[in-house]
């Protein structure tokens, strides 16, 4: 038995696929109600008024409106939408 590979053989290509991870829209940009927020990895931002969370920890707009990163705690921190104020 050969202890070499045959050349052309590679041992990479089985990663997985990019989770596209992180804040999609920024404090004082305007949302459209249903569009994401923050994409996010347990909740390191928490849903605040008018916001909404999946089971993946997915933060999104329940109206339309203004987007405000507020703090929670003193450690912790919250986004909301605030409808009405949309340019």
């Amino acid at each position: 038995m050969a202890h070499k590979k045959g050349g052309g053989s590679t041992r990479n290509g089985r990663g997985s696929c990019a989770q596209f991870r992180g804040v999609k829209v920024y404090g004082g940009q305007d949302i459209r109600a249903g569009g994401i927020l923050v994409r996010q990895v347990g909740m390191s931002i928490s849903p605040g008024r008018n916001v909404g969370m999946g089971k993946d920890f997915t933060l999104f707009s329940l109206v339309d409106g203004t987007v405000a990163y507020e703090w929670r705690t003193r450690k912790k921190k919250r986004v909301s939408v605030y409808p009405g104020q949309t340019a």
